[in-house]
């Protein structure tokens, strides 16, 4: 496995994989790796036959009172997991190397249907910052596949949705959540939790099953849900950002017309920042 930082490197690499006829799979990540990034690395090796880690810390997805500046750096621990879980390449740029004139950028990606929403709402740079960053990747890199975890459901809607209007011929992949035994989903940000935090965490997902099962019960007043289970996340011991029940395909709010579901959930414990979701169909007890 190597370690490359700069973007004509990296092109000369995959230039060269491409002539003996390979696919390239890229798994983009902000570094700080867990198990979720990991299991993305080994569900790439069943769609390409190279696959790029990339480590970016994007200064551009995070807004003035966030934690860019202290946000974890561990490249010593990310290389020694990625080699064992069989990637290929790292690609780890400078923040010069991809933003040449800085981070006041001429060209920004906005998928303005999806980033006004949800965590676009509380955080109106952060999907941007994620779209731009996410093409310039797609335009060094020109995978074949791409790989993102499913905990970020908006994300993912939205680079979806970006590859499909700038006619970015990649096949974008939706990766499991990864939980750990409590149910708290995987998360970078999760080293930021107290030991007394951490007990506390995994009621977001348990509030969020809790909310499925009244709507599979029969529950359909969606709004009235929203506003009690704000409450339940509160007394729960979260400062709640949302909690809302949309559309999977549109991220529209839903009706009691619609099937296809995903519930929403964004809560800050302390000062760190949770998000979750659960997708569901609301017919699902009669099938």
């Amino acid at each position: 496995m190597q370690t490359i930082s700069k973007i004509a490197d990296i092109r000369d690499i995959i230039k060269a994989e491409r002539k003996k006829d390979k696919t390239i799979g890229l798994v983009p990540t902000m570094g700080n790796l867990h198990a979720g990034h990991i299991s993305l690395v080994e569900q790439m090796h069943q769609h390409a036959d190279i696959v790029i880690t990339s480590i970016f810390v994007n200064p551009l997805q995070f807004s003035p009172n966030e934690d860019f500046d202290t946000y974890p750096k561990t490249m010593q621990a990310d290389q020694e997991k990625l080699e064992a879980a069989g990637n290929h390449y790292i690609f780890a740029p400078s923040a010069t190397e991809i933003y040449p004139e800085g981070t006041t950028s001429k060209t920004l990606v906005s998928v303005n249907a999806l980033d006004g929403i949800l965590c676009g709402k509380s955080r109106p740079t952060h999907l941007t910052g994620v779209a731009t960053v996410v093409t310039k990747l797609f335009n060094i890199i020109m995978p074949d596949h791409a790989i993102f975890g499913l905990k970020d459901y908006q994300q993912l809607m939205v680079i979806k949705q970006m590859a499909i209007d700038l006619c970015m011929p990649i096949n974008i992949i939706g990766a499991p959540i990864v939980r750990d035994d409590a149910g708290l989903a995987l998360s970078s940000r999760n080293n930021y939790l107290s030991g007394e935090q951490q007990q506390i965490a995994p009621r977001l997902n348990q509030i969020l099953n809790f909310v499925k099962q009244a709507i599979l019960d029969g529950e359909n007043n969606f709004r009235e849900l929203e506003k009690q289970t704000m409450l339940i996340i509160e007394e729960s011991g979260f400062k709640p950002d949302y909690f809302e029940i949309r559309t999977q395909n549109t991220l529209k709010s839903a009706t009691i017309a619609d099937h296809k579901l995903a519930i929403f959930v964004a809560a800050f414990l302390g000062k760190t920042r949770l998000i979750d979701n659960v997708r569901f169909e609301n017919n699902e007890k009669n099938n």
